[in-house]
Formats: structure tokens, C-alpha cells, sequence
């Protein structure tokens, strides 16, 4: 039997795999998904507690139209399977001054919005601002984001790069940003994403200002329905519609190859499924530790930057917050020494934090309750800080921190508690949910690449490989793999 006559096997159901196993089976090819977990989603996870339901991965969703293309691979329409409703506003950013800035839909809108907290000049300045990250974004995405990095060959791009360079791209996104924005406020709501890569703003490159553009110009949207974990379900069900087979709670325990490449994938039941094609969509690391072959080696690990992690606190609330948005942050006093803290490992010591109340997702709590999640950028574990002792300390600082913000006592409140340990026994490296930081040598061509060279039908997917971190980076990696899976074996 031919390689393209064997089964695809993904390894990992989470949005990577998912996407995946949509593109591979709507093209006709046999695909099985093997899952450890008894629940589809990886990384954008769902938790109970009692009566509460909490997402344990992304909350911020930019970019439908990824999701919408993904499920048209297989004749399903994004209203149908997985309606969304734009957020308004898309963030609420609360400075440590008392001002705020609703960040809202619309060139005019927003303008206006800025005019009011900032003055006309500054308004002038931000609609010329918002205007560059369009055009810095137009490039970006389909030369750099949207296309397989797997080449060296993908980077020669004369034109792009030059025009990236020349809207500022390769200058760092703090330098960037200043250039443009004068206020203080504004700067630091179009940099807080580069925390999104792992990287302060003054050392992160100006191309991830298009984070900025997806979030403040692009949209924030979030599901009617079941929250963020809807996405992977409604995932898993166009790809079981289109004929995946998705097997959970069994774990994948090793790559098999033969003379042709790969050949099975061998799983803890004892279990061989015979495989033309396998897509490694699960924490790269762990992989490269016993799953995959000889041969699937990527010089581009032997010394890997991790992104710095969270502390986050989910609550059950048993009321329903007025006024709050669905996404609040809240910016602190300090800013450049929060980013030093993160990359000696120490806690920050005025920590910016997320606030995410899905208040309309009525699906998470009993009638007149809510849930409400708070994210604080913290260390990871790779600098072996005392995690015993330092989160009962951070969890009680950021207790007293929240009740100081208007949120009250919540120190009784039913909670659950994600820290860096967690997050390492969720099967993260380094107990980090954000992968490598995207440092200039973890970037496109340099991230790890997306298939094994010397291990034929070996790909891989996920936010370890190019283009990297986020709701839609994860899937378009998903995508490419199968792209090149059914370019080789046609």
C-alpha cells in the first residue's frame, strides 16, 4: 500500500489537529485524530467547578474569517455551525489614572472615542496610526502569516520585506508605536499585545503590530453559544461529518517509520495504526522527547526561548456584574519594569491584568450568576522559582488587587487556579500555555519547522511552528500541514 492509500493520523485534538483533520477529510483522505484527553480543544480547554463552566485557553477570538474558511473546506458555513457576535466593545482598557478607553468598532467610532480621552491632535494621530497598522497588516498577512514558512525559500520576498521594512516593521514595536502616538495610553494599548508573543514591546519587532491591527481595527468576537470551547467542538464535529474518525482518551506513544518514512503510530493501548502521513499537533517539546523517530530532529529546539506564563484565577460568582465588559484591561502605573520582572522571572510589581467576563454566555453559570477570569502575566517555571510558596503569594496579592478595582471580596467565591505548575501538568513546557516567545530567532523560517526533512510524512501543527501563537495562527497551521500532505502525495 502506498503512503497517500494509508491514513492520516493526527496526533492531538486541539484547534491544529482539528484543522487538520477538516482540510485532510474533505479532500478524501482517511484521517484518524488521536486524542488524550476525553475532550476535544488541547490548549482551548473547558473546565467545571459546581455549577460553573470556565475556558481554560484563549478568550480573545480574532479573525472569523480563518474559522469560517476552515469549515468552507468541508461545505459548512461559520453562521451555521458556529455563530459569532462581535464584541462591543472589543476591550474596555482601565489605566491606573481612572481614565478608560472603549475600544469599539468602526474608523469614526473609535476616532472620536480617542478624541474624548485624548484631545484632536491625538485623535488626528491615531487615525493616521490606525491607517499605517492597515497597511503594515495588508502586507503582512499574506506574505508572512497566511503562507508556509517550512522553505527558507518562503522569506524571499523582496517586495514584502521591503515594504515592511519601509512601513516600520523590523524597527522594535515600542519605537514603532511612539513614533506615531503621543499619549501614554495609547501607546501602551497598541503594545500590551506583544505579551501575546512573549516579548516586551521595546524588544518586540514592529510586524506584531498586527496583533494590534486584529484587536483594535480587525474585531474581538466571542460564540453565542457554550463559550470559547465551542470552536474546537463545532471542529470536531464538521471534521467527524466529513469523515474523521476522532478517538478519545487514547494516548499516541511513539512514531513507527520504515524505508518510505513514516509507517504507524503506536498508542498506549497497545494499539498500531498504520499511517502514510502523521501530524504532530501537540507541545513539540514533550514530543521530541520520546514520541517522534530518530531523524525528526530541529536544530531550531536545541535551545528553546520559552514565553513567560499566567497565574490565572476563574471565579463563580453568584451575581451578574453591571456594566463590566467582556474583556477589561487593566493597565498598571508601571510599565517598562513589569517587562524586566517577566524576563528575570520574578513576579511583575505592578502587573497589567485581563479581566474576562462573558456575561452573555449565559451557559456558564445558574440563572442570575457569572463567571468572571483574570489573567496576570507571571514567569515560567524554567527559572525554578519556589511555586509552593510564590503562588499562595501572588494568588493573595491579586485577591486584594481585584476587591481595590471594584470587583469585591472574592476570596469565598468558588475558584479555580491555573498557575505555572499547572499548566505543566496540563502537558505545556516549561508550564507556559503561550509555547516559544517570538523573538527575531523564532520567527517564521527560524520557529520550528513545519514538516521533519529527513522523515518523510512526518508534519507538524500547533503554536510551536510558524506562524505561531493565537486562535488564528494555531488553525492556519493546521491547514498548511494538510496543504502539504496533499501536495506531496497527490
Amino acid at each position: 500500500m502506498t503512503p497517500a492509500a494509508r491514513p492520516v493520523v493526527v496526533i492531538g485534538a486541539g484547534l491544529a489537529g482539528l484543522a487538520a483533520a477538516i482540510r485532510l477529510a474533505s479532500a478524501g483522505r482517511d484521517v484518524v485524530v488521536v486524542e488524550a484527553r476525553d475532550v476535544q480543544g488541547g490548549c482551548c480547554g473547558t473546565a467545571n467547578l459546581g455549577p460553573y463552566r470556565f475556558d481554560t485557553g484563549p478568550s480573545v477570538l480574532t479573525m472569523p474569517e480563518v474559522l469560517a474558511e476552515t469549515f468552507g473546506a468541508a461545505g459548512e458555513d461559520l453562521e451555521s455551525v458556529l455563530p459569532l457576535r462581535r464584541l462591543d466593545p472589543y476591550y474596555r482598557l482601565a489605566y491606573h489614572d481612572g481614565s478608560r478607553l472603549d475600544v469599539v468598532a468602526g474608523e469614526e467610532a473609535m476616532t472620536e472615542r480617542v478624541r474624548l480621552l485624548c484631545g484632536d491632535a491625538e485623535a488626528e494621530r491615531y487615525r493616521r496610526f490606525r491607517r499605517h497598522l492597515g497597511r503594515m497588516f495588508a502586507v503582512e498577512w499574506p506574505a508572512f502569516i497566511d503562507r508556509d514558512m517550512t522553505r527558507l525559500r518562503a522569506l524571499a520576498r523582496p517586495y514584502a520585506l521591503g515594504r515592511l521594512a519601509a512601513l516600520g516593521g523590523f524597527r522594535r514595536l515600542d519605537s514603532l508605536v511612539r513614533s506615531h502616538l503621543s499619549d501614554e495610553r495609547l501607546v501602551r494599548a497598541h503594545t500590551f499585545q506583544a505579551l501575546y508573543v512573549g516579548m516586551p514591546p521595546r524588544r518586540a519587532l514592529g510586524i506584531y503590530a498586527a496583533v494590534a491591527y486584529m484587536d483594535t481595527v480587525g474585531g474581538v468576537f466571542f460564540p453565542r453559544d457554550g463559550g470559547m470551547h465551542a470552536v474546537p467542538r463545532a471542529m470536531a464535529a464538521v471534521a467527524e461529518k466529513a469523515g474523521a474518525v476522532i478517538r478519545y482518551g487514547v494516548r499516541a506513544t511513539r512514531v513507527e517509520t520504515d524505508t518510505s518514512g513514516v509507517s504507524a503510530v503506536r498508542l498506549d493501548t497497545g494499539e498500531r495504526l498504520t499511517a502514510g502521513d502523521v501530524v504532530v499537533a501537540c507541545d513539540l517539546p514533550r514530543a521530541h522527547a520520546g514520541l517522534l523517530p530518530a531523524g525528526a530532529g530541529d536544530w531550531r529546539l536545541r535551545r528553546p526561548r520559552y514565553s513567560p506564563s499566567c497565574l490565572v484565577l476563574h471565579f463563580g460568582l453568584d451575581r451578574r456584574p453591571a456594566g463590566q465588559a467582556h474583556h477589561t484591561l487593566h493597565i498598571g502605573e508601571q510599565w517598562a519594569s513589569t517587562f524586566d520582572a517577566l524576563a528575570a522571572g520574578r513576579p511583575q510589581p505592578d502587573p497589567s491584568l485581563l479581566v474576562t467576563c462573558p456575561g452573555q454566555d449565559t451557559s456558564a453559570a445558574p440563572p442570575g450568576h457569572a463567571t468572571l477570569t483574570v489573567l496576570e502575566p507571571t514567569a515560567n517555571t524554567a527559572g525554578g522559582a519556589d511555586w509552593d510558596r510564590l503562588t499562595p503569594e501572588l494568588v493573595e496579592r491579586l485577591l486584594g488587587r481585584l476587591a481595590a478595582l471594584g470587583y469585591g471580596d472574592l476570596s469565598a467565591a468558588p475558584r479555580l487556579t491555573l498557575d505555572p505548575p499547572a499548566w505543566e501538568r496540563m502537558g505545556h513546557s516549561a508550564g507556559t500555555p503561550f509555547a516559544l516567545d517570538h523573538r527575531f530567532t523564532q520567527t517564521a523560517w527560524f520557529r520550528p519547522a513545519g514538516r521533519a526533512g529527513r522523515v518523510p510524512g512526518l508534519h507538524f501543527a500547533g503554536m510551536y511552528t510558524a506562524p505561531g501563537v493565537g486562535v488564528p495562527p494555531v488553525i492556519i497551521s493546521g491547514r498548511l500541514a494538510a496543504e502539504r500532505i496533499l501536495e506531496t502525495r497527490r
